[in-house]
């Protein structure tokens, strides 16, 4: 069974860089993304590995957030740099195997799997 388990979450200041983590269990799965979503807006991709070297990131974010993974501990990091209180939002982990365009890698619908989320909330 596959389970995705995202930390790292919790209250920074506008300016901190907190890196979040996603253990990933059951499989390891190549497409991988961070996505997040605000109160009361549309879940949305920020950050996406398709696990061939390829990453992409939401115009948001670009320059700011870097997408990260260790193969080995079968992990998937997000660090992020210079936080904004409108980046405050749940944060998801999601992973799936099915070939994909590299186009469509920030796309919900390409992701079957998904943690339950980690709470970032900063404050200005």
């Amino acid at each position: 069974q596959v389970q995705l388990v995202e930390s790292g979450g919790g209250s920074v200041q506008a300016g901190g860089s907190p890196r979040l983590s996603c253990g990933i269990a059951g499989d390891s799965l190549p497409h991988r993304a961070w996505c997040r979503q605000a109160r009361g807006k549309r879940r949305e991709g920020v950050a996406a590995d398709n696990g061939a070297g390829s990453t992409t990131y939401a115009d948001s974010v670009k320059g700011r957030f870097t997408i990260s993974r260790d193969n080995a501990k079968n992990s998937l990091y997000l660090q992020m740099n210079s936080l904004q209180p409108e980046d405050t939002a749940m944060y998801y982990c999601a992973a799936d195997r099915r070939p994909t365009y590299w186009s469509r890698l920030l796309q919900q619908s390409t992701y079957n799997f998904w943690g339950t989320g980690t709470l970032l909330p900063v404050s200005s």
